[in-house]
């Protein structure tokens, strides 16, 4: 019988040609990914901002408020539903089936980064303004924003930048050693809130010193999502990691610290 005839030996052979393709190419992808995905973020530091970019966050052409909210309401799904989606370990399961296992994340980033690239170029700015602040307020939520992207990035460092990126799985492959996922960890901040790369995004989301409609659609929505996609995303650690991690999420905050309550003596 042949391969054409059988489709079990066929996906066989099939997966065996994946495992085969060049580890350099594997490399190659995945550093060329990262850094796409890094002109993506810088782009989205602007695109927030609204300034240093081509076209910010409450800049480019308009159209009718209704068609502009569905507009940017559906990109933000299509984001949504990519990045959940993909996630997901069924999804991982039959997506390398297509890729090799080692460009699996890479792959990931890589959609993730052409969809937040496409939302930037469709977005349509919604007129209204919600609030207007200048002078040190102003300047104080600058500051705010500038915190809320140094706590998203550094926290990548935290558990691991390189594999959530796809470059560590590469590598590895071309070296081959064994993967294996990075270990469970509560060091820095993870030891005072769960998520605190979301939490970054949301501080992110926020800090406008002008707050236009189109600005906050986007922040409430986004806001939305992250909270959606922290359900998921438990749900699956706790299928994996089970009572550690189950014991984790009743101690420690998901987004917002508890203020650390410290006893002092009577003659402190």
């Amino acid at each position: 019988m042949s391969y054409a005839t059988n489709p079990v030996r066929l996906r066989v052979v099939e997966r065996a040609q994946l495992a085969r393709m060049p580890a350099l190419i594997i490399v190659v992808y995945a550093a060329a990914v990262y850094l796409l995905f890094l002109a993506v973020l810088g782009y989205a530091v602007g695109f927030s901002a609204g300034f240093g970019v081509p076209k910010g966050i409450d800049q480019g052409p308009r159209a009718a408020v209704p068609v502009a909210v569905a507009i940017d309401l559906l990109l933000l799904l299509l984001f949504a539903v990519q990045h959940t989606v993909m996630a997901r370990p069924w999804f991982k399961r039959r997506w390398t089936r297509i890729v090799p296992g080692p460009a699996e994340r890479a792959s990931f980033v890589l959609a993730a980064s052409l969809v937040l690239a496409l939302l930037f170029w469709l977005w349509r700015p919604v007129r209204g303004t919600v609030w207007n602040l200048s002078g040190p307020g102003a300047d104080a939520l600058w500051a705010v924003y500038a915190a809320g992207w140094a706590t998203a990035v550094s926290s990548t460092f935290l558990i691991s930048h390189f594999d959530l990126f796809g470059l560590r799985q590469a590598w590895l492959h071309a070296r081959r050693g064994r993967y294996s996922p990075p270990p469970f960890t509560e060091r820095g901040l993870y030891g005072r809130i769960r998520h605190p790369l979301m939490a970054g995004f949301v501080v992110v989301f926020w800090s406008a010193p002008v707050m236009t409609a189109g600005h906050l659609l986007f922040a409430a929505t986004a806001t939305g999502y992250i909270l959606v996609g922290i359900a998921f995303e438990e749900h699956d650690l706790i299928r994996s990691l089970g009572d550690t991690y189950a014991a984790y999420r009743a101690r420690v905050p998901a987004l917002i610290p508890r203020p650390s309550l410290r006893r002092h003596s009577p003659g402190s």
